[in-house]
């Protein structure tokens, strides 16, 4: 099972991920906690580009693609083909949603087509807060171009109307991460008995 965290700049995505590594780990479960842009070598260069305000969005969505592709195909795949539950902080969405918000020019069924290749995770868990919000979580870090309220604001509605469209788990997470977490864990294990036989 691939199992994916989304949601605006702050929302807590690297924190539940690593919670729900723990939790399932606990349980029994062999977990591989991943992340992008990746550790790969395409995905250092595009945490270079990322603080580049002169990067055009075409530039970032096909380096995105291209770190996601080679990330996908040489790490999420082999996991889950080893029984393994891939858990990613960033994922397709990211890119659909991030990319597409940053300029009219930028088309979600072209995001999809330079991502076609990779395989959609089995859930998608978008952890909602509000950008005001978000940018005080970030506030005593370096900002990189997409850390603005006005561009979050229309990331975050994008958010929310894909999940609707497309059925993902929407969480609040301007609360407790334990209730946050807890809300997290009773999403992924309802689905895993699904699959379980």
């Amino acid at each position: 099972m691939h199992i994916c965290f989304e949601g605006i700049d702050g929302c807590g995505t690297t924190t539940h991920c690593s919670l729900l590594s723990e939790f399932l780990i606990a349980k029994g479960y062999k977990i591989h906690l991943t992340k992008e842009p990746s550790n790969n070598e395409i995905g250092l260069l595009l945490r270079k580009y990322l603080k580049n305000n002169d990067v055009h969005p075409s530039t970032d969505a096909l380096l995105f693609a291209a770190d996601r592709s080679h990330h996908f195909f040489n790490e999420i795949k082999q996991k889950i083909e080893r029984n393994y539950i891939v858990i990613s902080d960033r994922f397709l969405e990211s890119s659909v949603v991030y990319q597409s918000s940053q300029s009219e020019l930028l088309s979600i069924e072209w995001i999809k087509t330079l991502n076609k290749f990779v395989e959609e995770p089995n859930i998608t868990i978008i952890l909602d807060i509000p950008p005001e919000l978000s940018l005080q979580r970030k506030k005593e870090q370096k900002l990189e171009k997409f850390e603005n309220i006005t561009f979050l604001r229309k990331v975050r509605e994008l958010y929310l109307k894909r999940a609707e469209e497309n059925n993902y788990y929407v969480i609040n997470s301007d609360d407790k991460i334990e209730t946050v977490q807890k809300q997290i864990q009773k999403i992924v294990m309802n689905e895993l008995k699904k699959i379980q036989f």
